[in-house]
């Protein structure tokens, strides 16, 4: 469905069998295996994460002494650090009395409490920059650079764009159809009041920061580092629908909840995918993630006015 610039295409092009070890790291690393203990069995899943940790650590160190495995170090390694920082970030920070009290606080407004949340997603997003930074990728290289915005779509039939159109057209077209999504479900689902709307209309300065913080955090955690490390072993197109479907999973417990929230999420993760793939920038994805999220922060800026305050 997507292929590089050729100037950007990949030179090393294993027999497959790197794909596949990429795929089954990506599902065992998902929270595929949460769901399968906790719905299915009913068991405790708080090991899971230290055996992915442990799992993670074991294959980088395989690896590095491993001619075979060394092109996916960088995606292992990427993994790792989302799990690690979050640990640290959500387990450690965000539960230090200190930040309990700023961002917790009983009485609290719903800007300084989803101001606490975001804080971390970006403090993530930062430590992933560092790792990658680390690992000798350049800016460009995890796309964290604004990209060719006019960069031509490679066709999507399927969606509708059988020709080679613009991301100006094609990025500006899904951010708007997305959004207005996002927004009937969440109207059909909550049915605010119009007075609920003119109280939450003073936030809305914090909601367009709350959704740049989240889209930026979020890009730059789950969907950029997964395939800079990922397109020169399998190519752009495993790339993105690993990426995208690692996206839609974690998404399994988010509203939609269940099967519909993971497609919906892996489809929203295939189209952002899309997007710094083609583009080899931040922008659009960011973009069209932000546009998303100010719909979703601003029901929730709505849902947490109390009735008749």
């Amino acid at each position: 469905m997507t292929t590089l610039p050729s100037e950007a295409r990949v030179a090393y092009t294993p027999s497959g069998r790197l794909g596949i070890v990429a795929w089954v790291v990506m599902l065992l690393s998902s929270l595929l295996p949460v769901i399968f203990f906790k719905e299915l069995l009913g068991a405790d899943t708080a090991w899971v994460f230290w055996v992915r940790v442990g799992m993670l650590a074991a294959l980088i160190g395989a690896a590095t002494f491993l001619q075979a495995l060394r092109p996916l170090r960088g995606f292992f390694a990427a993994i790792l650090v989302i799990f690690v920082a979050e640990w640290i970030l959500y387990d450690g920070i965000g539960k230090l009395d200190g930040w309990q009290a700023v961002f917790a606080a009983p009485g609290a407004t719903f800007f300084v409490s989803m101001l606490g949340n975001q804080l971390l997603r970006v403090g993530g997003a930062v430590a992933m920059i560092g790792a990658l930074l680390a690992m000798r990728l350049r800016r460009k290289d995890f796309f964290l650079t604004v990209g060719n915005l006019k960069a031509p779509i490679e066709p999507v039939r399927w969606l509708g764009f059988p020709k080679r159109d613009a991301w100006t057209r094609f990025g500006g077209q899904w951010g708007v159809y997305i959004t207005l999504g996002t927004l009937v479900f969440l109207f059909l689902a909550g049915r605010p009041s119009l007075t609920a709307f003119m109280q939450a209309a003073p936030m809305l300065p914090g909601v367009l920061l709350l959704a740049a913080m989240n889209a930026f955090g979020e890009e730059m955690t789950y969907r950029a580092p997964l395939l800079a490390t990922l397109e020169g072993t399998v190519g752009s197109r495993q790339a993105l629908w690993i990426a995208a479907l690692f996206f839609g999973i974690e998404h399994y417990y988010g509203v939609p909840y269940g099967v519909v929230g993971v497609l919906l999420a892996s489809f929203l993760g295939m189209i952002l995918s899309k997007a710094m793939v083609e583009t080899r920038g931040f922008f659009w994805a960011w973009f069209i993630h932000f546009l998303q999220d100010v719909a979703i922060f601003a029901f929730m800026a709505i849902g947490s006015i109390v009735p008749g305050g």
